[in-house]
């Protein structure tokens, strides 16, 4: 989760939403990492686990990242939950619930639907303060750089 954490960061420091992500192949080595790109990509899509999906399959020559263990700050929404079905990833580790948009345990459960082809093992709440704080950090800067116009 540290590195996911820095990933944010990075991911904050250039305007984008601090969400960082890292997939980890079984033998727990780091496969790929990445952050948020949303606003410096002009993608809407380019969220940090598509982008840590996309590289990986890549990486790897396939699609199927079967044994695979990936690391967030926030819980991926119904986009990225849904690619991580498809991309049959064994886990997803998570740091704080998202009760706008999270799609694996706050709104939706696509991860463990068993009308599905795949189901994603959950484990949730690792550095939970800290990812949170530093989603709230974020915004609270931004709604004061708005007020101050």
């Amino acid at each position: 989760m540290a590195l996911a954490l820095e990933e944010a960061s990075a991911a904050a420091a250039c305007g984008d939403v601090p969400v960082g992500a890292v997939l980890l192949d079984a033998a727990g080595q780091v496969v790929s990492r990445n952050r948020n790109r949303r606003e410096a990509d002009h993608d809407p899509t380019a969220h940090a686990e598509m982008l840590v999906l996309r590289e990986a399959a890549a990486k790897l020559g396939g699609w199927r990242l079967l044994e695979t263990t990936l690391v967030v700050t926030l819980e991926p929404c119904a986009m990225c939950a849904g690619a991580m079905v498809m991309a049959r990833i064994q886990r997803v580790v998570f740091g704080t619930r998202d009760p706008k948009s999270g799609a694996v345990v706050s709104l939706y459960q696509i991860t463990q639907d068993s009308r599905l082809n795949h189901q994603v093992e959950v484990v949730s709440g690792i550095k939970e303060e800290e990812c949170a704080e530093q989603l709230k950090r974020f915004f609270q800067a931004r709604r004061k750089a708005s007020t101050v116009k």
